[in-house]
C-alpha cells in the first residue's frame, strides 16, 4: 500500500511542478543517471523542424487483442468480413464519437506486415481515411506479434520495411499522418534501439519523409525518453513516451519523481508524446476525487492520473490515453453502442475524460481535489 498523500488540492500542481523542475534540472546535466550513451552516428544536418507536441490530443483505437497479433489488426468495432465502404462507414462513426464524446483530435492505430499490402489492407485503409477526412491526425505504429513473436524485436525486418515502404509510399503527402517504426522496443539495448530507428529515418527521409512526422519509441517498454533525445541523428523527430499506474505503488509526489525521472530535460519534453498512459476507466473511480479514501488499488490509480495528468500539462507534452476504444478493456474511455447507423459510443468515465482535458491544456482550474 502507497504512502497517504498530505497534499492539498490547490497545492498540488505547485508541488508537481517544483519536483518536475528540480528532476528536470537535474537530468539536464552532462551527467544522466542510469542513461545509456547513444551510438556514434552522425548529427542530422540541415534545419530541425519546429515541433509541437501540444497539438496530439488523442487516444488509441486498439485491436481487442492489444495489437499484438500474429495475423491482421483488426480494431474495436470491425471485422475482417468489412469491405472499405463498411470499414470508412464505422470509422466515420467512431472518430465523430472520439471527437464529440472525448474532444480528441488525434487517433493511433496499429499497422503490421499481416495487414498493410495484403486483401485486408483494401478495407482497413479506410479507417485511416476516415479519421483524415474528418480532421484527426493519424499516428501509424508497428506492433509485433503475440507468443513467442513478442520479443520486443521486429518479427521479420523485410517485411516490416516492406510495410513501411508501403505507408510512406501511400501517405508521403499526407502531413496529418504520423509514423512510428515500432511499439515499446524492449528487446533491444538503447544502442541497438537508437541505431534502428536511425536507419528507419534515414531510410524515410531520404525518400521524402519529414522528421517532424516520424515518433521515435523511447527504449525498452517507452518508459524512458531520454537516450533517445540524446541522439543527434534522431534530432527533429517526436519521441513517444509510455506510463502506466501498473507499474508502481505512490503516493502524488512519489508518482511526480518517478515520471520526470523517465522524461529527460525539458527540451526533450519540447518533442515527447505521450502516446499511451491509462488507468482502469470502467470501474466506478472518481478521478475527480481524493487519493487517500483507504481503496489502495483506486486511490494509486487516482494520484497517478491526478499527477500524470498535472505533469503533461506543465511540460507541455503531447497526450494519447490508452486507449479510447478497445473491446473488454477495463482502462477503455469508451464503448460502442448500436450497430450500422445507429452506432455510438458511450463514455466509461466524465472524470477520466475531464483529467485528460487537463492533460491538454484545457482549463484554468485542476479538475480534482485531494485529502
Amino acid at each position: 500500500m502507497h504512502a497517504p498523500t498530505t497534499l492539498r488540492g490547490r497545492l498540488l500542481a505547485a508541488t508537481i511542478a517544483a519536483l518536475a523542475g528540480a528532476t528536470a534540472l537535474a537530468l539536464a546535466s552532462p551527467a544522466v543517471a542510469n542513461a545509456a550513451p547513444a551510438p556514434a552516428a552522425t548529427a542530422h544536418r540541415g534545419p530541425v523542424p519546429a515541433l509541437d507536441p501540444t497539438q496530439f490530443h488523442g487516444v488509441n483505437w486498439a485491436d481487442p487483442r492489444d495489437n499484438y497479433a500474429n495475423g491482421p489488426v483488426v480494431l474495436s468495432g470491425l471485422s475482417t468480413s468489412d469491405d472499405y465502404r463498411t470499414v470508412y462507414r464505422t470509422s466515420e462513426r467512431i472518430i465523430q464519437g472520439f471527437r464529440k464524446d472525448l474532444g480528441a483530435n488525434t487517433v493511433r492505430m496499429p499497422v503490421n506486415p499481416y495487414s498493410v499490402g495484403t486483401a485486408w489492407w483494401n478495407s482497413y485503409r479506410g479507417a485511416i481515411d476516415a479519421a483524415r477526412h474528418e480532421g484527426f491526425r493519424v499516428v501509424l505504429g508497428y506492433w509485433e506479434g503475440d507468443g513467442a513473436s513478442k520479443d520486443g524485436k521486429v518479427d521479420d525486418p523485410a517485411a516490416w520495411t516492406g510495410m513501411w515502404d508501403t505507408l510512406t509510399r501511400t501517405y508521403a503527402r499526407d502531413r496529418g499522418v504520423y509514423f512510428e517504426p515500432m511499439n515499446e522496443p524492449f528487446g533491444y539495448t538503447a544502442d541497438q534501439w537508437i541505431q534502428v530507428a536511425t536507419d528507419w529515418v534515414d531510410r524515410y527521409t531520404a525518400r521524402g519523409i519529414p522528421r517532424d512526422r516520424v515518433f521515435v519509441s523511447g527504449v525498452g517498454y517507452n518508459d524512458h525518453v531520454d537516450a533517445v533525445c540524446a541522439a543527434p541523428a534522431l534530432a527533429g523527430t517526436y519521441v513517444s513516451q509510455h506510463y502506466y499506474g501498473f507499474w508502481g505503488t505512490h503516493d502524488a509526489a512519489g508518482w511526480a519523481a518517478d515520471f520526470t525521472s523517465r522524461l529527460g530535460d525539458q527540451a526533450c519534453s519540447a518533442r515527447t508524446v505521450l502516446d499511451e498512459f491509462g488507468v482502469p476507466m470502467t470501474t466506478g473511480i472518481d478521478y475527480r476525487g481524493s487519493a487517500t479514501t483507504g481503496d489502495a488499488d483506486a486511490d494509486n490509480s487516482v494520484a497517478f492520473l491526478q499527477t500524470v495528468t498535472t505533469i503533461a500539462r506543465e511540460r507541455h507534452l503531447g497526450a494519447v490515453y490508452w486507449p479510447g476504444l478497445r473491446t473488454d478493456d477495463s482502462y477503455s474511455l469508451t464503448t460502442i453502442q448500436g450497430s450500422g447507423k445507429h452506432l455510438s459510443l458511450a463514455v466509461t468515465n466524465d472524470s477520466g475524460v475531464a483529467l485528460l482535458h487537463w492533460a491538454w491544456g484545457q482549463g484554468r482550474r485542476a479538475p480534482f481535489t485531494v485529502g
